[in-house]
C-alpha cells in the first residue's frame, strides 16, 4: 500500500483517529492524503488533494465519523479500487467497522492482509436530465403543502404497482436499515442483489413494499393526481419533479467496496445498532 486517503466529519472531532493514521502511516512508508478543506481544519501533516483526486489516487480510504461520512466515502470510492474502512465516531455508525479504539488493531490487520472487502450496491437515478447516485436510498417525498405522492412503478418496462403515500423508497440493501426500515420495510443483508421499493405511510389499496432483482430497471412516474415531490439521495434533496415527471432508477453492484475484519457480522451489528429484541414471549 502506498497512499491512504482520508475522509473527515465536517464536526465531530477526529484528532485522536488521524493520529493514529498519521503515525501507522509514517512507520509504513503510507503518503496520507485528504480533502484540503478537511485537512486544514486539523492542521494535519496529510497532503492536500481536492475529492476526485482522493478517491483516484488513494489505495485506501478511511471514513471518520458516522454513516453520512461513511457514505460520503463510498460515493468517492465508487468505480474506483479503494477500499472503505468506517471508523465511528458516533454513536449509531452502522456502517463503520471499528470505533476508535480499535484503529491501530485494524490498521495492522490491513498490513498482514487480515481482511475482506464487501462489495456495496449503488442506484443512479436520472430525472430532469440529472443524474444521481445513492448507496442508501433515493426517496420521491411528500412536501408539506403540496399534495401527497401518487406514484406509479413500473418494472423493467412493464407496469406493476401504484402507490399513494408520503414517500416512495427505493433502497440498496446497504440502505434496507436506514429510510426503508423506519417504513416497514425488511432488513437485508447486503450481500443480497436486490432494490427494495417501500412506500412511507401508504394509504393505497396496495401498501406492501416489493423486493425487485438489482438488474430490473424501475421507474417511478409522478400521476396526474401527485404533488409535486422532492427527490432524496441519500437523505440530502437532490432536485424535485412534479405530475407527469419520471425518476428511472437502476443498481449498480459492486460499485464500491467496504473493508470488513471479521470482528461481526452484519446481523449482529444490525441487532446491536437496531436494538433487535426477542420481543415475542411465549406465555
Amino acid at each position: 500500500m502506498h497512499t491512504a486517503g482520508l475522509v473527515l466529519h465536517p464536526q465531530r472531532d477526529s484528532a485522536d483517529a488521524v493520529e493514529a493514521i498519521l503515525g501507522w502511516a509514517t512507520n509504513r512508508g503510507v503518503e496520507i492524503l485528504g480533502i484540503k478543506d478537511e485537512i486544514q481544519r486539523l492542521r494535519c501533516e496529510a497532503t492536500p488533494v481536492s475529492a476526485e483526486e482522493l478517491g483516484r489516487r488513494a489505495d485506501l480510504l478511511v471514513s471518520l465519523g458516522g454513516d453520512g461520512t461513511m457514505l460520503r466515502a463510498m460515493r468517492l470510492a465508487d468505480g474506483e479500487r479503494a477500499p472503505v474502512l468506517g471508523v465511528n465516531l458516533g454513536k449509531l455508525g452502522f456502517l463503520a467497522e471499528v470505533d476508535v479504539p480499535d484503529l491501530p488493531a485494524a490498521l495492522s490487520a490491513i498490513d498482514a492482509h487480515a481482511f475482506t472487502v464487501e462489495p456495496r450496491i449503488a442506484v443512479d437515478a436520472v430525472f430532469n436530465g440529472a443524474k444521481v447516485t445513492a448507496f442508501n436510498d433515493v426517496a420521491v417525498v411528500r412536501i408539506p403543502g403540496e399534495g401527497g405522492a401518487r406514484v406509479a412503478v413500473r418494472v423493467a418496462g412493464q407496469p406493476f404497482v401504484s402507490y399513494s403515500a408520503d414517500a416512495v423508497i427505493v433502497a440498496t440493501p446497504t440502505g434496507s436499515t436506514a429510510y426503508s426500515f423506519s417504513a416497514g420495510g425488511p432488513i437485508t443483508s447486503p450481500s443480497v442483489e436486490a432494490l427494495l421499493v417501500t412506500p412511507a405511510a401508504p394509504h393505497s389499496a396496495y401498501s406492501r413494499g416489493i423486493v425487485l432483482s438489482v438488474h430490473d430497471e424501475v421507474e417511478l412516474d409522478l400521476l396526474p393526481s401527485s404533488g409535486r415531490l422532492a427527490v432524496e439521495v441519500d437523505g440530502m434533496v437532490a432536485g424535485y419533479v412534479q405530475a407527469g415527471e419520471r425518476v428511472s432508477l437502476r443498481g449498480r453492484p459492486g460499485a464500491a467496496r467496504v473493508v470488513r475484519l471479521g470482528m461481526t457480522t452484519f446481523y449482529q451489528r444490525a441487532r446491536r445498532k437496531l436494538r433487535l429484541t426477542d420481543s415475542a414471549e411465549l406465555g
